[in-house]
């Protein structure tokens, strides 16, 4: 049977952190969080549930998931954040994998929890995740906020039945929150690497966002709850787009 490592990066996560250990109990042969540095009873609840708590100041999504890679005992290693918990047929479907020849990834659907709904449309589901992988194969990279699971070379990836299930937001205003605070660093992030954007990406970009996610995708199956995603997702691209333009002409500025 394969061994399997699962990898959890956390900060102030007491809320989410023993629904997320408890999820991967029968799964996992290793359970490894990294934290960094919570002020409040993420670490003791994860050491109570079995896990072992390393700690680490805060580097970077990309960075901090790479580093806890590294200190996972198994190659085979399952990454998630603390908000994210298996459901019970994604946990058999796991052990049903870990008997079997191990594959390079394996990717699952996740499904977000909204305000106490579960959405199964538009932009956010199937919302397909790459979360299993050989870490010898493969590393954390993408452009922060937005990490994502990159191989060195081609694989081949198994997909996984059940949900991986994310208790992402409990109110809008946390959602509004948190879409200020991941536009700045999207915006950043897209600076350093020089890419671009305009004025018409900041009208059209978010238009499109939320035509494709409400109605090509059917957010509004999902009733009062898939609209206000919709309008979020759209405001979420102009604060992305708003705020490279502002660092863009900052920059031109300064020549």
């Amino acid at each position: 049977m394969n061994k399997l490592s699962v990898a959890i990066i956390t900060y102030n996560e007491e809320r989410n952190i023993g629904r997320c250990i408890d999820s991967v109990a029968a799964v996992a042969d290793e359970i490894l969080v990294l934290d960094s540095r919570s002020t409040d009873h993420t670490k003791a609840i994860a050491l109570s549930k079995g896990a072992r708590v390393e700690e680490q100041s805060f580097l970077g999504y990309i960075e901090q998931k790479n580093a806890a890679l590294a200190l996972t005992q198994y190659d085979l290693v399952l990454s998630l954040d603390a908000d994210e918990a298996l459901d019970e047929k994604l946990q058999q479907a796991i052990l049903r994998a870990k008997q079997q020849e191990a594959a390079a990834g394996y990717t699952m659907n996740r499904c977000t929890f909204y305000c106490e709904k579960f959405i199964r449309h538009g932009s956010w589901y199937p919302d397909r995740k790459l979360r299993i992988f050989n870490k010898q194969l493969a590393q954390w990279g993408g452009i922060n906020p937005h990490d994502k699971v990159e191989f060195r070379a081609a694989q081949k990836t198994v997909h996984l039945a059940g949900d991986l299930l994310h208790y992402s937001y409990y109110s809008v205003e946390e959602h509004i929150t948190q879409n200020n605070k991941f536009s700045t660093i999207s915006a950043e992030s897209y600076f350093k690497q020089g890419r671009k954007t305009s004025l018409f990406k900041i009208w059209f970009n978010p238009l499109w966002a939320f035509l494709s996610g409400y109605i090509i995708k059917g957010g509004f199956r999902d009733g009062f709850y898939g609209y206000v995603i919709a309008k979020n997702v759209a405001h979420l691209t102009f604060l992305k787009h708003s705020k490279l333009y502002l660092l863009q002409r900052k920059a031109g500025e300064k020549k």
